[in-house]
Protein backbone atom coordinates (compact mmCIF):
# COMPACT_ATOMS: atom_id res chain seq x y z
CA UNK A 1 0.00 0.00 0.00
CA UNK A 2 1.50 3.22 -0.54
CA UNK A 3 -0.58 6.74 0.10
CA UNK A 4 1.70 9.17 -1.77
CA UNK A 5 3.62 8.47 -5.21
CA UNK A 6 6.02 11.11 -5.94
CA UNK A 7 7.07 11.89 -8.86
CA UNK A 8 10.49 12.93 -9.58
CA UNK A 9 13.23 12.72 -7.52
CA UNK A 10 15.23 15.93 -7.30
CA UNK A 11 15.01 18.16 -4.49
CA UNK A 12 11.48 19.23 -4.58
CA UNK A 13 10.01 15.21 -4.40
CA UNK A 14 12.95 14.16 -2.18
CA UNK A 15 12.25 16.88 0.66
CA UNK A 16 8.47 15.97 0.03
CA UNK A 17 8.96 12.48 0.46
CA UNK A 18 11.05 12.45 3.55
CA UNK A 19 8.48 14.53 5.32
CA UNK A 20 5.74 12.95 4.49
CA UNK A 21 7.82 9.72 5.41
CA UNK A 22 8.57 10.75 9.01
CA UNK A 23 4.37 11.78 9.18
CA UNK A 24 4.05 8.26 8.82
CA UNK A 25 3.03 8.42 5.56
CA UNK A 26 4.02 5.39 2.76
CA UNK A 27 5.68 6.81 -0.24
CA UNK A 28 7.19 5.41 -3.29
CA UNK A 29 9.13 7.88 -5.48
CA UNK A 30 9.27 7.04 -9.27
CA UNK A 31 12.35 8.91 -11.61
CA UNK A 32 12.72 8.66 -14.95
CA UNK A 33 16.93 8.73 -14.67
CA UNK A 34 18.36 5.95 -13.63
CA UNK A 35 19.47 8.23 -10.50
CA UNK A 36 18.30 10.26 -7.37
CA UNK A 37 19.22 13.88 -7.17
CA UNK A 38 17.29 15.55 -10.18
CA UNK A 39 19.73 18.31 -11.83
CA UNK A 40 21.52 18.52 -8.87
CA UNK A 41 23.03 15.02 -9.48
CA UNK A 42 27.12 14.43 -8.96
CA UNK A 43 28.99 11.74 -9.66
CA UNK A 44 33.17 11.18 -9.97
CA UNK A 45 34.42 11.14 -13.96
CA UNK A 46 36.77 9.33 -15.59
CA UNK A 47 39.63 10.95 -13.82
CA UNK A 48 38.10 10.88 -10.14
CA UNK A 49 36.83 14.26 -9.68
CA UNK A 50 33.79 15.08 -8.67
CA UNK A 51 31.48 16.66 -11.20
CA UNK A 52 27.73 18.00 -11.18
CA UNK A 53 26.40 16.24 -14.56
CA UNK A 54 24.33 18.88 -15.24
CA UNK A 55 25.60 22.25 -14.43
CA UNK A 56 27.09 23.65 -11.33
CA UNK A 57 24.77 24.33 -8.24
CA UNK A 58 25.31 25.92 -5.47
CA UNK A 59 23.78 25.94 -2.23
CA UNK A 60 22.81 29.57 -0.79
CA UNK A 61 19.70 30.41 1.60
CA UNK A 62 18.68 33.00 3.95
CA UNK A 63 16.17 30.71 5.48
CA UNK A 64 17.57 28.74 8.56
CA UNK A 65 14.68 26.23 8.78
CA UNK A 66 16.03 25.02 5.19
CA UNK A 67 19.63 25.12 6.13
CA UNK A 68 18.82 23.64 9.26
CA UNK A 69 16.73 20.54 7.50
CA UNK A 70 19.03 19.88 4.66
CA UNK A 71 22.09 19.86 7.45
CA UNK A 72 20.20 16.94 8.72
CA UNK A 73 21.92 15.15 5.90
CA UNK A 74 25.01 16.66 5.25
CA UNK A 75 27.74 18.12 6.77
CA UNK A 76 28.72 21.46 4.59
CA UNK A 77 31.92 22.85 3.24
CA UNK A 78 32.55 26.16 3.89
CA UNK A 79 32.16 27.82 0.31
CA UNK A 80 31.37 31.08 -0.99
CA UNK A 81 30.75 31.43 -4.57
CA UNK A 82 32.90 34.56 -6.69
CA UNK A 83 32.36 34.55 -10.07
CA UNK A 84 34.62 36.02 -13.00
CA UNK A 85 33.69 37.63 -16.07
CA UNK A 86 36.31 37.71 -18.83
CA UNK A 87 36.04 40.43 -20.96
CA UNK A 88 38.37 40.42 -23.71
CA UNK A 89 41.07 38.71 -21.34
CA UNK A 90 40.52 40.69 -17.84
CA UNK A 91 39.32 39.03 -15.17
CA UNK A 92 36.56 41.46 -13.69
CA UNK A 93 34.00 40.39 -10.38
CA UNK A 94 30.47 39.77 -11.16
CA UNK A 95 28.00 41.05 -10.35
CA UNK A 96 29.52 44.43 -11.41
CA UNK A 97 30.30 45.50 -7.43
CA UNK A 98 32.51 48.68 -6.90
CA UNK A 99 35.44 46.75 -6.66
CA UNK A 100 34.83 46.21 -10.91
CA UNK A 101 34.00 50.04 -10.41
CA UNK A 102 37.48 50.63 -9.64
CA UNK A 103 39.48 48.23 -11.93
CA UNK A 104 37.14 49.55 -14.66
CA UNK A 105 37.02 53.27 -14.37
CA UNK A 106 40.33 54.12 -12.08
CA UNK A 107 40.21 57.75 -11.82
CA UNK A 108 36.60 58.47 -11.76
CA UNK A 109 35.97 55.32 -9.83
CA UNK A 110 35.46 57.74 -6.56
CA UNK A 111 33.29 60.04 -7.69
CA UNK A 112 31.25 57.49 -9.27
CA UNK A 113 31.15 55.25 -5.99
CA UNK A 114 29.67 58.16 -4.36
CA UNK A 115 26.61 58.57 -6.88
CA UNK A 116 26.02 55.07 -6.89
CA UNK A 117 25.92 55.30 -2.72
CA UNK A 118 23.87 58.79 -3.40
CA UNK A 119 21.67 57.49 -5.52
CA UNK A 120 20.78 54.09 -4.85
CA UNK A 121 22.27 53.38 -1.07
CA UNK A 122 25.18 51.34 0.33
CA UNK A 123 24.50 47.30 -0.02
CA UNK A 124 21.56 48.19 -2.55
CA UNK A 125 21.01 45.74 -5.78
CA UNK A 126 20.61 47.60 -8.82
CA UNK A 127 19.24 46.21 -11.79
CA UNK A 128 21.18 46.95 -15.42
CA UNK A 129 18.16 47.84 -16.84
CA UNK A 130 17.19 50.29 -14.51
CA UNK A 131 20.64 51.60 -13.85
CA UNK A 132 20.35 52.55 -17.92
CA UNK A 133 17.06 54.85 -16.91
CA UNK A 134 19.82 57.28 -14.90
CA UNK A 135 19.56 60.63 -16.28
CA UNK A 136 23.06 61.27 -14.76
CA UNK A 137 25.47 61.01 -17.63
CA UNK A 138 28.43 59.16 -15.52
CA UNK A 139 25.99 56.63 -13.94
CA UNK A 140 24.82 56.15 -18.16
CA UNK A 141 28.40 55.94 -18.93
CA UNK A 142 28.84 53.01 -16.41
CA UNK A 143 25.09 51.52 -17.01
CA UNK A 144 26.25 51.73 -20.89
CA UNK A 145 29.64 49.97 -20.12
CA UNK A 146 27.95 46.99 -18.30
CA UNK A 147 25.28 46.65 -20.70
CA UNK A 148 27.60 46.08 -23.47
CA UNK A 149 30.58 44.03 -22.02
CA UNK A 150 28.96 42.05 -19.11
CA UNK A 151 25.27 42.25 -20.17
CA UNK A 152 23.86 42.17 -23.30
CA UNK A 153 25.50 39.33 -25.09
CA UNK A 154 25.79 36.84 -22.21
CA UNK A 155 22.32 37.48 -21.92
CA UNK A 156 21.70 37.23 -25.07
CA UNK A 157 23.63 33.73 -25.46
CA UNK A 158 21.74 32.45 -22.47
CA UNK A 159 18.26 32.78 -23.34
CA UNK A 160 18.31 33.58 -27.28
CA UNK A 161 16.83 37.33 -26.83
CA UNK A 162 17.76 40.87 -25.96
CA UNK A 163 17.89 41.67 -22.31
CA UNK A 164 14.29 43.96 -23.58
CA UNK A 165 12.60 41.08 -24.09
CA UNK A 166 13.29 39.03 -20.95
CA UNK A 167 11.10 39.17 -17.80
CA UNK A 168 12.15 41.57 -15.36
CA UNK A 169 12.61 38.60 -12.82
CA UNK A 170 14.79 37.34 -14.54
CA UNK A 171 17.30 40.20 -15.86
CA UNK A 172 17.08 41.20 -12.31
CA UNK A 173 18.89 38.13 -10.99
CA UNK A 174 22.21 39.62 -11.99
CA UNK A 175 22.14 43.45 -10.51
CA UNK A 176 24.74 46.02 -10.27
CA UNK A 177 25.92 45.66 -6.81
CA UNK A 178 26.86 48.69 -4.40
CA UNK A 179 29.06 46.84 -2.35
CA UNK A 180 32.64 45.72 -2.37
CA UNK A 181 31.76 42.23 -1.28
CA UNK A 182 32.70 39.81 -4.34
CA UNK A 183 30.04 36.97 -3.02
CA UNK A 184 27.93 36.19 -5.87
CA UNK A 185 24.88 35.53 -3.15
CA UNK A 186 24.82 37.60 -0.38
CA UNK A 187 23.08 34.94 2.15
CA UNK A 188 23.52 33.99 5.56
CA UNK A 189 24.18 30.18 4.56
CA UNK A 190 26.16 29.77 1.63
CA UNK A 191 28.49 26.17 1.51
CA UNK A 192 28.44 22.86 -0.68
CA UNK A 193 27.43 19.58 0.73
CA UNK A 194 30.67 18.10 2.00
CA UNK A 195 30.34 14.53 0.41
CA UNK A 196 28.09 15.42 -2.43
CA UNK A 197 24.76 16.59 -3.40
CA UNK A 198 24.25 12.30 -3.95
CA UNK A 199 24.86 11.11 -0.87
CA UNK A 200 22.45 13.98 0.77
CA UNK A 201 20.34 12.23 -1.26
CA UNK A 202 20.83 8.76 -0.73
CA UNK A 203 20.93 10.01 3.20
CA UNK A 204 17.27 12.03 2.54
CA UNK A 205 15.88 8.95 1.12
CA UNK A 206 16.52 6.37 3.08
CA UNK A 207 14.04 6.00 5.41
CA UNK A 208 11.39 2.61 5.99
CA UNK A 209 8.67 4.42 4.32
CA UNK A 210 10.51 5.71 1.35
CA UNK A 211 10.96 3.02 -1.93
CA UNK A 212 12.49 4.53 -4.84
CA UNK A 213 11.95 3.42 -8.49
CA UNK A 214 14.24 4.29 -11.15
CA UNK A 215 14.31 4.01 -14.82
CA UNK A 216 10.63 4.45 -15.19
CA UNK A 217 8.68 6.91 -17.02
CA UNK A 218 5.46 8.10 -15.00
CA UNK A 219 3.40 8.15 -18.24
CA UNK A 220 3.97 4.57 -18.02
CA UNK A 221 2.96 3.94 -14.47
CA UNK A 222 0.27 7.09 -14.13
CA UNK A 223 -2.83 8.18 -15.87
CA UNK A 224 -5.41 11.14 -15.27
CA UNK A 225 -8.92 10.62 -16.49
CA UNK A 226 -12.19 11.67 -16.42
CA UNK A 227 -11.09 13.18 -12.72
CA UNK A 228 -9.52 9.91 -11.50
CA UNK A 229 -5.97 8.78 -10.83
CA UNK A 230 -4.91 5.74 -12.31
CA UNK A 231 -1.75 3.79 -11.43
CA UNK A 232 -0.63 0.45 -13.45
CA UNK A 233 -4.51 0.49 -14.85
CA UNK A 234 -5.89 0.65 -11.22
CA UNK A 235 -7.28 3.64 -9.32
CA UNK A 236 -5.24 5.27 -7.63
CA UNK A 237 -7.01 7.31 -4.25
CA UNK A 238 -3.69 8.43 -2.49
CA UNK A 239 -1.65 11.61 -2.78
CA UNK A 240 0.26 12.09 -6.04
CA UNK A 241 2.85 15.06 -6.13
CA UNK A 242 4.59 15.56 -9.47
CA UNK A 243 7.55 17.38 -10.13
CA UNK A 244 8.29 16.60 -14.01
CA UNK A 245 7.51 18.66 -17.48
CA UNK A 246 3.69 19.33 -17.10
CA UNK A 247 3.18 19.25 -20.56
CA UNK A 248 4.90 16.41 -21.69
CA UNK A 249 3.22 14.61 -19.07
CA UNK A 250 -0.25 16.07 -20.60
CA UNK A 251 1.27 14.76 -23.87
CA UNK A 252 1.60 18.40 -24.96
CA UNK A 253 -1.89 18.56 -26.03
CA UNK A 254 -2.13 22.64 -25.82
CA UNK A 255 1.38 22.87 -27.01
CA UNK A 256 4.82 22.06 -25.57
CA UNK A 257 6.24 24.95 -23.14
CA UNK A 258 9.38 26.68 -24.34
CA UNK A 259 12.40 26.24 -22.59
CA UNK A 260 16.29 26.67 -22.83
CA UNK A 261 18.59 24.12 -22.60
CA UNK A 262 22.03 23.36 -21.98
CA UNK A 263 24.81 21.57 -23.74
CA UNK A 264 28.19 20.79 -21.81
CA UNK A 265 31.52 20.25 -23.06
CA UNK A 266 33.82 18.29 -20.42
CA UNK A 267 37.56 18.48 -20.45
CA UNK A 268 40.86 17.32 -18.44
CA UNK A 269 43.70 19.20 -18.02
CA UNK A 270 46.77 17.74 -15.96
CA UNK A 271 47.69 21.05 -14.69
CA UNK A 272 46.94 21.96 -10.82
CA UNK A 273 44.35 24.74 -11.99
CA UNK A 274 42.79 26.21 -15.08
CA UNK A 275 41.42 29.18 -13.75
CA UNK A 276 41.39 31.57 -11.01
CA UNK A 277 37.63 30.70 -9.47
CA UNK A 278 35.23 27.49 -9.84
CA UNK A 279 33.24 29.66 -12.57
CA UNK A 280 34.09 32.52 -15.32
CA UNK A 281 31.61 33.31 -17.38
CA UNK A 282 32.00 34.96 -20.97
CA UNK A 283 30.72 37.93 -21.71
CA UNK A 284 31.78 39.14 -25.06
CA UNK A 285 33.18 36.33 -27.07
CA UNK A 286 32.78 32.50 -27.15
CA UNK A 287 29.59 30.69 -27.80
CA UNK A 288 29.65 29.12 -24.36
CA UNK A 289 28.30 31.07 -21.64
CA UNK A 290 30.44 30.39 -18.78
CA UNK A 291 33.21 27.28 -17.99
CA UNK A 292 33.24 25.78 -14.04
CA UNK A 293 36.23 24.12 -12.32
CA UNK A 294 35.05 21.84 -10.56
CA UNK A 295 37.40 20.86 -7.74
CA UNK A 296 37.46 24.65 -7.01
CA UNK A 297 33.96 24.71 -6.26
CA UNK A 298 33.86 21.20 -4.00
CA UNK A 299 37.38 21.75 -2.35
CA UNK A 300 38.10 18.41 -3.53
CA UNK A 301 41.75 17.33 -3.55
CA UNK A 302 42.62 15.68 -6.58
CA UNK A 303 45.84 15.71 -9.38
CA UNK A 304 44.57 17.66 -12.31
CA UNK A 305 41.33 19.04 -12.82
CA UNK A 306 38.12 18.52 -14.86
CA UNK A 307 36.12 21.85 -16.13
CA UNK A 308 32.87 21.99 -18.33
CA UNK A 309 31.83 24.67 -21.14
CA UNK A 310 28.29 25.26 -20.84
CA UNK A 311 25.98 26.03 -24.12
CA UNK A 312 22.47 27.63 -24.21
CA UNK A 313 20.18 26.22 -26.73
CA UNK A 314 16.03 26.22 -27.65
CA UNK A 315 14.97 22.77 -26.07
CA UNK A 316 13.62 20.89 -29.09
CA UNK A 317 13.86 17.42 -28.58
CA UNK A 318 12.77 15.94 -25.40
CA UNK A 319 14.43 12.63 -25.60
CA UNK A 320 17.87 14.23 -25.99
CA UNK A 321 17.80 17.26 -24.10
CA UNK A 322 17.17 18.69 -20.19
CA UNK A 323 14.72 21.72 -20.07
CA UNK A 324 16.44 23.89 -17.82
CA UNK A 325 14.83 27.17 -17.50
CA UNK A 326 11.13 28.13 -18.16
CA UNK A 327 10.81 31.35 -20.51
CA UNK A 328 8.49 33.68 -18.62
CA UNK A 329 6.58 35.98 -20.93
CA UNK A 330 2.74 36.79 -20.69
CA UNK A 331 2.42 34.15 -23.82
CA UNK A 332 3.76 31.56 -21.83
CA UNK A 333 2.35 31.76 -18.96
CA UNK A 334 -0.93 31.79 -20.58
CA UNK A 335 -0.21 28.61 -21.78
CA UNK A 336 1.30 26.64 -18.76
CA UNK A 337 -1.98 27.97 -17.13
CA UNK A 338 -4.28 25.63 -19.18
CA UNK A 339 -2.30 23.11 -18.34
CA UNK A 340 -2.11 23.78 -14.59
CA UNK A 341 -6.16 24.34 -14.67
CA UNK A 342 -5.91 20.53 -15.93
CA UNK A 343 -3.92 19.47 -13.17
CA UNK A 344 -5.82 20.83 -10.27
CA UNK A 345 -9.27 19.48 -11.64
CA UNK A 346 -7.52 15.94 -10.32
CA UNK A 347 -7.91 15.64 -6.55
CA UNK A 348 -5.24 14.81 -4.34
CA UNK A 349 -2.64 16.03 -7.69
CA UNK A 350 0.04 18.86 -6.67
CA UNK A 351 2.48 20.55 -9.04
CA UNK A 352 5.94 21.14 -7.30
CA UNK A 353 9.18 22.64 -8.62
CA UNK A 354 10.65 24.20 -11.63
CA UNK A 355 9.10 21.68 -14.54
CA UNK A 356 5.30 21.27 -13.02
CA UNK A 357 5.18 25.04 -12.08
CA UNK A 358 7.11 26.07 -15.53
CA UNK A 359 9.23 28.87 -12.65
CA UNK A 360 13.05 29.62 -11.75
CA UNK A 361 13.38 27.90 -8.42
CA UNK A 362 16.91 27.74 -6.59
CA UNK A 363 17.68 24.89 -4.34
CA UNK A 364 16.13 26.55 -1.23
CA UNK A 365 13.50 27.94 -2.88
CA UNK A 366 12.10 24.67 -3.94
CA UNK A 367 13.24 23.06 -0.55
CA UNK A 368 10.97 26.00 1.49
CA UNK A 369 7.96 24.69 -0.98
CA UNK A 370 8.21 21.06 -0.63
CA UNK A 371 8.67 21.45 3.05
CA UNK A 372 5.62 23.81 2.87
CA UNK A 373 3.45 21.41 0.67
CA UNK A 374 4.08 18.10 2.59
CA UNK A 375 3.16 19.95 5.98
CA UNK A 376 0.14 20.86 4.03
CA UNK A 377 -0.67 17.49 3.09
CA UNK A 378 0.31 15.65 6.50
Amino acid sequence: MVDVLIIGAGFGGAVAGRILAEKGKKVEIIEKRDHIGGNCYDCFDDHGVLIHKYGPHIFHTKIKEVYDFLSRFTEWYPYKHEVLANVYGTYLPVPFNLNTLHKVFQEDADEIEELLVSTYGKESRVPILKLRESSNPKLQKVADYIYENVFLNYTMKQWGKKPEEIDPSVTGRVPVLVSYDNGYFQDDYQGMPKDGFTPLFEKMLKHENIKVTLSTDAKNVLKLENGKIYRDGKEFNGLVIFTGAVDEFFDCKYGRLPYRTLHFVSKYFEEDSYQPVAVVNYTVDQDYTRITEYKKLTGQKVKGTSIMEEYPASYTDPLKETPYYSIANDENLALYEKYQKEASSYKNFYLLGRLAEYKYYNIDGITKKAMELAETLS
